[in-house]
């Protein structure tokens, strides 16, 4: 059942009596992935985001420190992916769906005496959901402590291995999920029917963007015939190890930092 996580780290794998028993729980770090299951092009499976949020993640246990307490929840699979759904295959959630799933699970695990708790978002279509969610938790509850995480927002080192177009527009199916892909599950990648599809450019006077600070809303159709919205034809297997392992690395130094948290006080 674990899959990527280390099964010590696998919070199903415990007993109530342990869950009862255990101490300093109120710093204990308990981690949701939560990923999609939808379309990314013709080339990748359409497990990709919870894939690699959890690929990251397992990595990243494996490298952390016993003395850092820190549990993973089951992946959520499905999430909000309705820009996908012209294409077959994507499986949606409303936002209202997802969000009330992600605030009772919250719940669950606060019942349970634990205090930290980390939304580890791999979709990049929900994480204003995960915001939404943390800030209601920790209205409800002030000494919940809830973290809306990106796994593409820890430090890592995707701006040394992709092009400068990549990093802007490569936002699906491109390059660095590829890669990834290629170091996580390889034979699920069918490299030979990768393609390169970018958006139809703006016009260059335009203050708009397809993500950003002034975005606009968008389907993936809109952009895309094929899916794919970046270059996968140039990644590559090197790459992939190379962005798994300094994502792992960022995500260590985050759960870290979690675990070391207190609420700043107000003088």
């Amino acid at each position: 059942m674990h899959g990527f996580i280390p099964p010590k780290r696998y919070f199903p794998y415990l007993t109530w009596t342990e869950i009862q028993a255990m101490s300093d729980k109120e710093n204990t770090v308990i981690i949701q992935p939560i990923g999609a299951i939808e379309q990314h092009g013709p080339h990748l499976p359409i497990a990709v985001d919870a894939a690699i949020g959890v690929g990251v993640l397992g990595k990243a246990l494996s490298q952390l420190e016993e003395t850092v307490p820190t549990y993973a929840l089951p992946p959520l699979y499905y999430g909000k992916s309705n820009e996908h759904w012209h294409f077959p295959g994507t499986i949606t959630l409303s936002a209202q769906t997802l969000l009330t799933t992600i605030k009772e699970v919250a719940q669950s695990i606060y019942r349970s005496g634990f205090r930290k708790f980390v939304l580890m978002n791999s979709h990049g279509g929900q994480p204003q959901i995960m915001e939404i969610a943390a800030r209601d938790l920790h209205q409800e509850s002030g000494d919940f402590l809830v973290f809306p995480f990106f796994i593409g927002r820890v430090p890592n080192i995707a701006n040394e291995l992709l092009s400068q177009k990549e990093l802007e527009m490569g936002i699906h199916a491109g390059d660095a999920e590829t890669s990834i892909m290629l170091a996580l599950l390889p034979e699920q990648v069918k490299m030979e029917r990768a393609v390169c599809e970018y958006p139809p450019e703006l016009p260059p006077e335009s203050l708009l963007s397809v993500e950003g600070q002034l975005p606009f809303a968008w389907t993936t159709k809109d952009l895309s015939r094929s899916g794919v919205i970046g270059d996968a034809t140039t990644a590559t297997r090197e790459k992939g190890d190379r962005l798994l392992a300094s994502l792992a690395e960022g995500l260590v130094r985050v759960i870290r930092d979690v675990y070391q948290f207190k609420m700043p006080e107000l003088k």
